[in-house]
């Protein structure tokens, strides 16, 4: 199994080389790496009579279990162990730094936003497991329902995790257009401090309107209390936004459309001062969620966004690749092979885990809780921490934002095969415990790393903390208190 999830990483990140993000980066590879953790919990549930069934889906649940704790508690507290760098007093990690040792509070990692936003995903794929225990807590539904419910909502989350990873590339490019329009609005709206002419706000944040006459009469350089096309695109060239790429002619004509309402081919007066208030009020709405309200504190804000964004575009851009043809082909072949062997090995390795457990009196849940997942996701684990261990925050976050995107394929694809099990073969519900477990975690976690973007060292051992936590309320609930 461990050779299988190898095979299928090393195979899915080669087609990704060739044929880039979209739905080979946003629909295949997501299910390429959960694929040998939903064979072992289909097979747990389809041998054997449904008594068997019964026993053995537990094998499902504990790998099911074992693996988003893993992948939460032991992974993510390796990974900001080995990526740790300097932090700075703005709790920013420095890249590559890493002189304060195993400082508790001085060394840690950060990752961007969008780590977070994956974060918050991952949060919101609990839904099923939360729908899937209410029979249990408020016996208004019986458990075949609430299981039916939770298998829906699992695939149309899974559907739209997909959908949305399919279509991130597309979000992307929208969100540079729309960080170059802001640039645009911000860099007009600075330009008068610049050049000592004032500000176009007042204290208020009100349109100053003398100022904005100003500015008019300045770009109307010859006079006619009309600003031309010709005339707008001088201004714009005398700006000097040169490291923000802007097309200046498509600069030119967005303006004219937004401010030419008479349509006569040129800004009168009236039309501009009403065409920079527009744009002030839509800036003051902004800087509700900006740092600053001057509009060149902003304008440095908003230029590192765009930054930002087009780092993420340039590192899901497709490399050229010398021979595709014969990438693609191994690609293909390493797919097929692990997908083979996960096949072959997924049942026999189900019975060993049932036979072992009899063998030794353990029971079934933690022997698959603790050794599958290192049969599946130790490819994952290994490829983490070494992309963590080149101590960049983005190599951290992309490294954080894979682990997210696990544990939210094990909460929607892997459980969706799972509910798909219990409800196909009329089996019992009776994982409280297992559940439980999950979502202390995933709650926990989730809140933890949805909130913030920096994480100093001691982090880790909150998240070590969790992976014994989970074991002993496991036995706990279902040895002492009887939940199972």
């Amino acid at each position: 199994m461990y050779k299988a999830a190898t095979c299928l990483s090393a195979g899915s990140e080669m087609l990704l080389e060739i044929l880039g993000p979209g739905i080979v980066g946003g629909l295949f590879l997501p299910i390429l790496g959960a694929l040998p953790d939903a064979l072992l919990i289909l097979v747990s549930g389809l041998s054997g009579s449904k008594e068997v069934a019964q026993n053995q889906v537990l094998i499902g649940m504990g790998l099911l279990a074992g693996s988003t704790v893993m992948l939460l508690t032991l992974l993510w507290g390796s990974c900001v162990v080995v990526g740790k760098c300097d932090l700075l007093e703005n709790s920013t990690s420095v890249d590559s730094q890493d002189t304060n040792g195993f400082s508790l509070f001085a060394s840690g990692i950060t990752t961007d936003s969008q780590t977070s936003h994956a974060a918050r995903i991952m949060a919101i794929s609990i839904i099923p497991f939360i729908i899937v225990q209410l029979p249990r807590v408020f016996k208004f539904l019986s458990g075949r329902v609430a299981v039916l419910i939770a298998l829906i909502v699992a695939i149309a989350l899974l559907v739209s995790y997909c959908l949305y990873q399919v279509l991130q590339p597309w979000i992307h490019r929208r969100k540079l257009e729309f960080a170059k329009h802001m640039l645009m609005i911000l860099g007009i709206l600075g330009h008068p401090q610049t050049v000592a002419l004032g500000r176009l706000m007042d204290d208020d944040g009100r349109p100053n309107k003398p100022i904005i006459e100003k500015l008019f009469h300045k770009i109307d350089q010859d006079e006619n209390q009309l600003v031309s096309p010709s005339e707008l695109r001088a201004f714009i060239i005398g700006l000097k936004m040169d490291e923000v790429n802007l097309d200046n002619d498509d600069v030119v004509d967005k303006i004219m459309n937004e401010f030419d309402t008479s349509h006569d081919g040129n800004i009168q007066e009236g039309e501009f001062i009403k065409g920079i208030s527009k744009w002030i009020t839509k800036v003051n709405h902004r800087s509700s969620a900006s740092h600053s309200n001057d509009i060149l504190d902003q304008y440095m804000e908003a230029r590192e966004q765009h930054n930002m964004l087009i780092d993420q575009i340039d590192e899901a851009a497709v490399e050229n690749i010398e021979n595709p043809a014969s990438t693609c082909l191994t690609s293909i072949l390493l797919l097929i092979i692990g997908t083979s062997i996960a096949a072959v090995f997924a049942d026999p390795l189900v019975d060993a885990v049932d036979n072992f457990s009899i063998a030794t009196k353990i029971p079934s849940f933690f022997i698959s809780f603790i050794a599958m997942p290192l049969a599946t996701n130790s490819s994952e684990a290994v490829s983490a921490i070494i992309f963590a261990s080149r101590k960049k925050q983005r190599t951290a976050s992309l490294t954080f934002s894979e682990i997210y995107g696990g544990v939210t394929m094990n909460n929607t694809l892997c459980l969706a095969v799972f509910l798909a099990l219990v409800y196909v073969r009329h089996l019992t519900w009776d994982f409280s415990a297992e559940v439980l477990v999950i979502l202390v975690v995933c709650v926990v976690m989730s809140i933890f790393t949805s909130l913030r973007t920096t994480f100093p060292l001691w982090t880790c051992f909150v998240a070590f903390f969790l992976y014994p936590l989970a074991l002993i309320l496991v036995y706990v609930l279902d040895f002492v208190f009887g939940w199972s």
